[in-house]
């Protein structure tokens, strides 16, 4: 043990530098399954990113003791079934991945415990399907005994201000919340949309009770290696040699070091305006200054998902 004089501080040892990667073929041998980030990563919600997808697909090809997976693991308030639908549109190739795992699959599991509740679906109509089937009925936020929130019923112009009064009527009569998306922000069009995360966080502000389906929270990551261990029936593999892609600090990197798994942070995402990579002619720099003022850090930076 290293002991000081009184009065002399101990110096901090600086932070491990974080690697910028060239392509995912640099670490890929190191990992047996990639839990991956789709809006962001896959697509920025206007565009599929083709070379996302091939670089996927060449690491499921990998050889090894035991076959390369990936799941894809998304914060999106949709079944999965949805998310692939999206994915399809946009050209992702269903070969780059084993599995969709989805906040909105969380969610619904999180209201089959509830029978019979009574709902209050406060997001846009285009997320209806998360109810598809379930016993609930959906009511007026007046009637409702249970808040699903799956996001703003206009991103394009409003913002959780926009909520203040609803969601102090909610928290009168002490309405839990589950967030069916715990996203902020979304890159859309190259303008970060506002997210159900948002009013979440408005709603615990105020006291409201908030229920996470999703990422950065430990259930999605449990649910998506037991997805992954169900594939071949040998089980899931160590932590170690999982490997988790995302643009998101706040979620797929804050997760992924609380689950204890390496993790890989897409600079051309929500953060793409911070890195200076917003223009597509941009590239990207030395960001050791913005990785040293950021609270949680990845494993290693890539500018965007390839091989």
């Amino acid at each position: 043990m290293t002991r000081h004089s009184p009065g002399e501080a101990a110096s901090a040892a600086p932070a491990p530098a974080v690697p910028t990667l060239a392509g995912l073929s640099e670490v890929a041998a190191r990992h047996d399954l990639i839990l991956c980030d789709v809006w962001g990563v896959l697509h920025d919600g206007t565009n599929g990113h083709r070379a996302a997808g091939e670089a996927l697909i060449r690491f499921r090809a990998l050889p090894g003791e035991r076959p390369r997976r990936v799941v894809l693991v998304s914060n999106a308030p949709r079944p999965w079934a949805g998310v692939q639908r999206i994915l399809d549109g946009y050209g992702v190739p269903r070969e780059a991945y084993d599995a969709v795992l989805t906040s909105g699959d969380l969610t619904r599991d999180l209201i089959a415990e509830r029978p019979g509740a009574r709902i209050y679906h406060l997001g846009p109509e285009r997320d209806a399907g998360i109810f598809a089937g379930l016993d609930l009925a959906l009511v007026a936020a007046a009637a409702a005994d249970l808040v699903v929130c799956t996001g703003l019923f206009d991103d394009t112009r409003e913002t959780a201000a926009d909520y203040r009064d609803g969601l102090a009527a909610l928290r009168a009569r002490a309405v839990p919340m589950i967030c069916a998306n715990p996203d902020l922000v979304v890159e859309r069009d190259k303008q970060l949309i506002p997210c159900a995360g948002l009013l979440a966080a408005a709603y615990a502000e105020i006291g409201g009770a908030v229920i996470y389906a999703g990422k950065p929270y430990r259930p999605v990551y449990e649910a998506a290696l037991a997805r992954a261990a169900s594939l071949d029936g040998i089980g899931a593999p160590d932590r170690a040699r999982v490997l988790a892609v995302g643009d998101a600090l706040r979620t797929d990197i804050a997760g992924a070091r609380a689950f204890g798994i390496p993790s890989l942070l897409v600079a051309r995402g929500i953060h793409a305006e911070e890195l200076g990579v917003a223009a597509e002619q941009a590239r990207l720099g030395d960001i050791a200054d913005w990785l040293s003022r950021q609270a949680i850090r990845p494993d290693a930076v890539i500018e965007r998902l390839i091989w």
